[in-house]
């Protein structure tokens, strides 16, 4: 379970520093980094969701 734990805020690291990269990218006019940071949070949401999916799962007797 701490592993898990671990992973979740591993995932939610790595969607904040996307957001940020995406908004400097933005800001600089640099859409190919735009592309590619939305690319990786796209999965990297898709993982934290069926992660969330697995631990309730878990909880349930």
């Amino acid at each position: 379970m701490g592993k898990k734990v671990a992973l979740n805020v591993l995932y939610n690291i790595v969607i904040f520093i996307c957001v940020i990269v995406i908004y400097q990218a933005v800001e600089h006019g640099r859409y190919e980094y735009v592309l590619g940071c939305a690319f990786l949070a796209g999965i990297i949401i898709t993982l934290k969701i069926k992660l969330i999916k697995e631990i309730k799962g878990m909880q349930k007797p």
